[in-house]
């Protein structure tokens, strides 16, 4: 794997939307501004210019527009880093579009969430190290540590160690310590990608699965479609996210508890046999502490900590 040279203070950031539109320019500029003075910005003609009215709502700018906007930002020599200004949906309908090559011959890190998980992972299957963590948009109104630990991902090479989450433990297995590369992601993204070429590297991984917006049933259909594809069977163990707004308003009979979307994590775990945490500060919830995409990672179950072993950066 391929750890991008880490970002000098004053060096330029591409801003891209490869996914859905940025409907508040004020919120993107209070994104931006969140990093302060620390970088210059390249913000993608999608994200200034006029938006075509005959796209479809969920659409940014068409296919061709945003994979040559990424494309773009890939051969640019003065771009060291891109984060994405939301997430949304669009970036599977470009994978195939995108030069793998461009991203090996000058590797930079490549920083979202969300639907986010699908570039990712076409960035780990060219052999290049993403960071997934907060987009602009959410920089917006995250907590400051959370700005930190973006900017210290793509400063500073060392690992970050230990971090300091709440994690409560559910083993279903013998091992109390796990070890694997840690392997964030949205959990429709991560169903929808298998069987393409950009499938999430689920094998031996740790994975840190989030979500928002997706009905208790909704979530099982998922987990369950990973389970029968032989993809859960892979992991070593499960952390779980943010789980936001995963709540069914009418459904089928009586009223859901209130951590439904939860139970459907666990139980699932626990049908496949893997020991899973809860916890961790990652998702569209009102934290996003971003980490770097497939590095070594050690969960203690006894502990409920998770120590992330290797950098974003070289």
């Amino acid at each position: 794997m391929i750890l991008p040279p880490r970002l000098e203070l004053g060096q330029t950031i591409g801003i891209i939307a490869p996914a859905g539109p940025v409907a508040s320019r004020e919120k993107l500029q209070r994104g931006l501004a969140r990093l302060g003075d620390r970088f210059p910005f390249r913000l993608a003609d999608s994200l200034v210019n006029e938006r075509d009215p005959d796209l479809p709502s969920y659409l940014a700018a068409s296919d061709d527009q945003r994979a040559e906007e990424f494309d773009r930002m890939l051969g640019d020599p003065d771009v060291r880093a891109i984060i994405l200004a939301r997430g949304g949906y669009g970036i599977m309908r470009i994978l195939s579009r995108l030069d793998p090559d461009r991203l090996r011959k000058d590797p930079k890190p490549i920083v979202g969430f969300s639907d986010t998980t699908a570039l990712l992972s076409w960035a780990h299957a060219a052999g290049v190290r993403g960071i997934h963590g907060p987009m602009i948009l959410q920089l917006a109104d995250l907590p400051e540590s959370d700005v930190t630990a973006l900017v210290a991902l793509l400063t500073d090479p060392r690992a970050p160690g230990a971090r300091p989450w709440t994690l409560t433990s559910h083993g279903n297995g013998t091992d109390t310590t796990i070890r694997g590369p840690l392997v964030p992601a949205n959990v429709t993204l991560a169903s929808m990608l298998v069987g393409t070429p950009w499938q999430l590297p689920l094998e031996g991984a740790i994975a840190v699965l989030e979500e928002v917006g997706e009905k208790p049933y909704e979530l099982d259909r998922y987990l369950t479609q990973l389970q029968l594809t032989g993809s859960f069977a892979k992991l070593a163990a499960m952390i779980v996210g943010d789980l936001t707004r995963c709540v069914d308003p009418n459904p089928p009979i009586g009223v859901d508890p209130p951590d439904a979307a939860l139970r459907v994590f666990l139980e699932r775990a626990a049908s496949g046999g893997k020991s899973a945490a809860v916890g961790a500060p990652i998702g569209h919830g009102d934290r996003n502490e971003a980490v770097p995409f497939g590095a070594r990672a050690a969960l203690d179950l006894d502990r409920g900590v998770v120590s992330i072993e290797e950098g974003a950066v070289s």
